[in-house]
């Protein structure tokens, strides 16, 4: 069964590529939330346009599509009321294009905090702002207390606010509020040059600049119908797993570290860094940041680069097993981490988390082999996965993407082919849509954009993989006690900036 199979349709959209786009009126429209809410689709996606709101599906054997509903009166059929994940996309759809979804169970602002000059600033009429307040959702019991965390943070970190009802320490809700980190950047996208577009997705999340510009640059590709010659194809995998690596390594120190085991965070973070100069040898930047760009990579990898990398890989295929067994046989951090902050396994089925996060609670989803990318068609490499969903899960599947990414490192240094890196990725005088999926370190990143006639970006929109994750954080923290907090969201690290775009 493919996505659009029991789905009626009116037309499809032009230009749209690789996967079909598809106009609906009511009768598409909740045919989708039908399936959605039956578990037979997966939410990829829902965003808004001028007078418009698209939503990216997924048939997780086979399939994406997009469908899209022209808002009569600035109203469309909730998605969220009858399938939960939507409803935050819901709410920053009204929040940026004054659309609403009728019937949507929670109305309330999302991105929008208040800060902002005008309230729905890309509608067609932006309205004036109106001070509201901003109201979280009760909690009844006895003895029942209120601790506000953030949106300031303790040390370097992005901002965004925590809301606990709590019994003593014992955790009856968390409530978060984001949006503090947003940035404009699909109002900035709009109307920009595909080289400025491709840098503005490059900083949409730090962490992950390689696979922003991975998803970016192949819809754009699949837009344009042009491919990226094959040694660009693989020097974006060296580089997104490298990617990778600097981020598992990071985060295994980091959840250490909050549950008071500084050894491993120092260890771990000696050999991030080590992969950090490795990316800076090869590519120029410890981020690689404005390395992959529509029609391939920007600068050729230097021999200096290729020889650190292989140090890189006996240095850390010395050391980490080491430390491996040294997280295993700490009675300490099994303590603090097994059966903390579990998410069970038909919650994240159903949010279609990604990631470590899907992947602890039994998920099997990878990007890199559904819908799959080159070169990882020709690249040998397993997606692990666990299903008891705590923090302990969490860290393994961690670990085992190491390895993974380790042993995928070494394939592409010995099949690098020559040629080569960069084609010709000019817009064309016509209209034309291409849609990606990337898979960064945390889990699936879309990209979905539009060129005008004229050749420039008329709509873009960048899906992080933390939309589907922040809200099963609020779902693993409860019945925990509130000093377990910093090491459950330690164990999802989502990323603020990438979801407030």
């Amino acid at each position: 069964m493919t996505v659009l199979g029991h789905i009626p349709y009116i037309s499809l959209a032009g230009g749209h590529r690789p996967w079909p786009r598809a106009l609906v009126g009511d009768e598409g429209w909740h045919a989708a939330i039908d399936r959605l809410a039956a578990g037979e689709l997966t939410l990829l996606g829902l965003w808004g346009d001028a007078g418009t709101v698209h939503m990216a599906l997924l048939d997780e054997a086979s399939d994406i599509a997009v469908l899209s509903y022209t808002c009569n009166d600035g109203k469309y059929p909730s998605v969220g009321a009858n399938h939960a994940p939507a409803v935050r996309f819901e709410r920053a759809i009204r929040d940026l294009f004054g659309l609403d979804a009728a019937g949507s169970p929670d109305t309330r602002p999302w991105l929008d905090l208040g800060f902002w000059d005008v309230e729905q600033p890309l509608g067609k009429r932006a309205a004036a702002r109106k001070t509201a307040s901003y109201a979280f959702l009760p909690a009844e019991g006895e003895a029942l207390h209120q601790v506000a965390v953030g949106p300031v943070h303790a040390g370097t970190i992005e901002p965004g606010h925590f809301r606990f009802t709590a019994n003593g320490e014992h955790i009856v809700r968390l409530e978060q509020r984001l949006g503090y980190a947003h940035k404009g950047v699909e109002s900035i996208m709009a109307g920009a040059s595909l080289e400025q577009a491709a840098k503005l997705a490059s900083r949409v999340s730090g962490d992950s600049t390689v696979a922003y510009a991975f998803a970016f640059a192949m819809a754009a590709e699949a837009a344009l119908q042009v491919q990226a010659p094959p040694r660009a194809q693989y020097l974006r995998a060296l580089a997104a797993e490298l990617e990778r690596l600097a981020n598992h390594l990071g985060d295994i120190g980091a959840i250490c570290n909050d549950a008071s085991f500084a050894l491993m965070h120092a260890q771990t973070s000696i050999l991030r860094e080590r992969t950090l100069r490795a990316a800076d040898a090869c590519f120029g930047h410890r981020l690689m940041m404005d390395v992959i760009v529509p029609g391939g990579v920007a600068r050729e990898i230097s021999p200096d680069g290729i020889s650190q990398v292989r140090g890189l890989l006996a240095e850390i295929r010395k050391i980490f097993p080491r430390l491996v067994e040294l997280y295993d046989n700490t009675a300490s951090l099994q303590d603090r981490t097994v059966t903390t902050g579990i998410v069970r396994p038909e919650y994240a089925r159903r949010f279609g988390a990604g990631g470590f996060v899907g992947r602890a609670s039994g998920r099997k989803f990878d990007a890199r082999r559904m819908p799959g990318y080159l070169p990882y068609g020709d690249l040998a490499f397993e997606t692990p996965v666990l299903e008891a969903g705590d923090v302990n899960a969490r860290v393994w599947i961690r670990i085992r993407e190491v390895e993974q990414s380790l042993s995928l490192i070494e394939q592409i240094l010995g099949r690098l082919p020559g040629g080569k890196i960069r084609v010709s990725a000019e817009p064309k005088r016509a209209e034309c849509e291409g849609l990606a999926l990337a898979e960064a370190f945390r889990g699936d990143v879309m990209a979905w954009l539009r060129f005008d006639a004229d050749g420039r970006v008329a709509r873009c929109h960048l899906r992080d993989a933390s939309w589907f994750q922040w809200p099963l954080l609020e779902t693993a923290i409860k019945d925990n006690i509130v000093a377990d907090f910093p090491l459950c969201n330690k164990s999802f690290n989502c990323s603020y900036s990438g979801h407030d775009l």
